[in-house]
């Protein structure tokens, strides 16, 4: 993997998960690494800033250099119901987490980006907005949303050499997907099964694609949607 030396990069959501993880690895390959969010993440060495997707307004970024070499937008939900039990406030919730979130952060951050002359954006998406699960349609609707933001917006920024890619992983060990209930040790096996790897992921999994993402490993990569989810979306 290409060294982040001299690199400046922002992670938004970087205290636990896929975000924690990415955050070391770049950290560990020689970046100087920003971190926002709403709580300060534990083992990493960053300049934090109090970020919250909800109230981006409130929040204040004016720590972060002139020159942002990489983005990555971490923050998330898992939100599974019934679509009759879904209520309009909890579409909005999760579009303004998953979608006004990150066009918030990347309003405010565009100026560094383009100051690089060469950056990567590394959104998330999820394997639900390319297969029909049922119970999804919230988180579906949302990341359908950043999808089609990347690719927007990888057409508008190539001229200015700014990459923006969305990883779309399926059922990851992380720490929200175990506050949901999704891999509780009874439910492990299973959830492994349906995937043709025969196991879920884990966020070391993920971090690994983001983090060539945002390397200059990946710079002829742009505008792509890149499922990191054991074979679920093309395989049977």
């Amino acid at each position: 993997m290409n060294s982040f030396e001299g690199k400046n990069i922002l992670i938004v959501g970087a205290s636990s998960g896929i975000g924690q993880a990415t955050a070391q690895r770049v950290q560990a390959a020689g970046a100087t690494v920003f971190t926002a969010g709403r709580r300060q993440p534990a083992g990493i060495q960053s300049t934090h800033l109090t970020w919250d997707a909800t109230q981006p307004a409130e929040s204040d970024l004016s720590g972060l250099p002139d020159t942002l070499h990489g983005l990555v937008y971490a923050p998330g939900s898992i939100r599974l119901a019934p679509f009759g039990r879904l209520t309009l406030d909890h579409f909005q919730e999760d579009f303004t987490l998953n979608v006004l979130g990150a066009i918030a952060i990347l309003k405010t951050v565009m100026p560094a980006l383009l100051q690089s002359k060469s950056a990567s954006v590394v959104l998330f998406s999820t394997v639900a907005a390319q297969l029909g699960f049922g119970l999804h349609s919230s988180v579906s609707v949302s990341k359908s949303a950043v999808e089609g933001l990347t690719k927007s917006l990888a057409a508008e920024y190539a001229p200015h050499h700014i990459r923006f890619n969305t990883v779309a992983p399926s059922l990851t060990d992380t720490p929200l997907a175990q506050a949901a209930g999704l891999v509780s040790p009874n439910r492990l096996e299973a959830a492994g099964k349906r995937h043709p790897l025969g196991r879920i992921g884990t966020s070391a999994d993920i971090a690994g694609m983001v983090t060539f993402l945002l390397s200059e490993e990946s710079g002829w990569v742009t505008g792509q949607i890149l499922g990191v989810d054991g074979g679920m979306s093309t395989l049977k």
